[in-house]
């Protein structure tokens, strides 16, 4: 085994290797200002795909709020330039400004899925967190896994590069409490367990295989603070790589005001009524249906495909009579949302600040769905919001979601550029701070493997 002192190591000169110094190192500016101290996620474009899990760039849709490291440069398209950090103002996550953060504990969040590997470090302020560094690469962990039922050795590989420059980051940053999740690729593939005791082996990770269940309670307090408090219900989905999480909120459940506090995130759980985990996602859709070249009629076979599993769910709640009455709206919390957003807006490069909290009508979406519909698959990697690497995986995401408003149709798509991580931030955060949550016995368990 490794000692965490050479993982650390071998993970700095991968990453001074990316920045091209052999220093400390440098980042790549995302465009998305999306890092409170500057620092952002080292995702240096190399000219390799994300394939081969040397591409850094995955669009990430971290927490807080915009900084004034904003160029405006194309992450999609790994056009951005190096920057050194500085030390612009300190936002949280509620938007305050902070004026010192230097002695609060430092919190780590990642997320292992079947497409992505995500890390957001941060500390906890008066109403929330404040983001201090992030990661995120597309690693395809689950690549292939609905043909073999195993994860390849390839995919194995490259994901633990990737894990690696999360224990150094995470290390760098002096992470003390964190929770590792790994969801649905590591869930269900038969060599998942050996995964993940190789994982804690090579990295000094210790990642945790979470449920379904678990994963969408996560989602929901991760993205609870974008629900429209006037509604009196609410459909909130998290389309993934490997499944798709949907989550039926009864808002009237709510046991106090709805401030968008912390204790308020976490209040929402209460409001669950029903949820599910279908085995869909953009990856498995993708690659029993095709996702390079696709026309009308494949389109069409992969939204049926999906249909079968949502009309099980919409026989056992009757949510389609709720949502008829009006007072409703869908959340949705995924790569998939927000990139249809980002090309509704038009948008020259992922921008969070535009994307995070924007309402879309479900003619929007499809009109969105049936632009790209009609795009081939160069075309598509050419625009700014989709890339080479999510250009074979975005009409099967289309297809989830055109599958979830013919099934419940619903006029009102809030996009939530959040999820996971801030669901694992808001847990820590308050195991630490609110006193008999239920929460603190597990504190213990999801203590930082560096």
């Amino acid at each position: 085994m490794k000692r965490p002192s050479d993982i650390q190591r071998a993970a700095k000169q991968d990453l001074d290797k990316k920045s091209g110094r052999n220093g400390r190192p440098t980042y790549t500016n995302s465009g998305n200002g999306d890092w409170a101290s500057g620092s952002h996620d080292g995702r240096h474009k190399s000219k390799s795909t994300a394939r081969d899990g040397k591409s850094d760039i995955s669009g990430d849709r971290s927490a807080a709020p915009s900084t004034e490291l904003d160029t405006g440069q194309d992450t999609r398209t790994g056009k951005g330039s190096e920057v050194e950090p500085n030390s612009p103002t300190k936002f949280s996550e509620d938007g305050s400004t902070l004026k010192s953060s230097s002695n609060r504990q430092v919190y780590g969040a990642l997320d292992l899925g079947t497409n992505n590997c995500r890390l957001l470090v941060a500390k906890a302020t008066r109403r929330g967190f404040l983001v201090v560094d992030a990661f995120s690469r597309i690693i395809r962990l689950g690549e292939g896994m609905s043909q073999t039922g195993i994860l390849s050795e390839e995919a194995m590989s490259r994901t633990i590069e990737a894990l690696k420059m999360c224990s150094w980051k995470m290390h760098r940053r002096g992470v003390s409490r964190s929770r590792l999740i790994a969801t649905e690729a590591c869930r269900s593939a038969r060599n998942g367990p050996d995964f993940i005791e190789r994982v804690r082996g090579e990295t000094g990770l210790e990642l945790e295989i979470i449920t379904q269940e678990t994963e969408a309670r996560l989602a929901v307090s991760g993205c609870a603070s974008l629900i429209d408090k006037k509604c009196e219900w609410s459909l909130v989905f998290d389309i993934g790589g490997g499944s798709s999480e949907l989550i039926w909120l009864d808002l009237s459940r709510r046991q106090q005001n709805w401030s968008r506090s912390l204790s308020d995130r976490l209040d929402i759980q209460n409001c669950v009524v029903a949820w599910t985990s279908i085995p869909v996602g953009v990856v498995t859709l993708a690659e029993k249906f095709g996702g390079t070249n696709v026309d009308d009629n494949c389109y069409e076979a992969m939204v049926q495909d999906v249909m079968e599993p949502l009309q099980v769910f919409e026989s056992r709640h009757n949510i389609a009579g709720k949502l008829n009455q009006g007072n409703a709206h869908f959340l949705g919390t995924s790569g998939t949302v927000t990139t249809l957003a980002g090309v509704h807006l038009k948008l020259p490069f992922y921008d969070r600040r535009r994307v995070d909290g924007t309402w879309l009508s479900d003619g929007d979406i499809r009109d969105v769905s049936r632009q790209l519909l009609s795009l081939d698959y160069e075309r598509r990697v050419k625009q700014p919001c989709i890339g080479e690497e999510r250009a074979d995986l975005v009409l099967a995401g289309c297809a989830i979601l055109e599958a979830l408003i013919r099934t419940w149709p619903c006029d009102r798509l809030r996009v939530a550029d959040r999820g996971l991580r801030e669901g694992i931030l808001t847990t820590l955060i308050a195991e630490d701070r609110l006193p008999g949550n239920g929460a603190q016995a597990s504190a213990s368990e999801h203590q930082s493997g560096n």
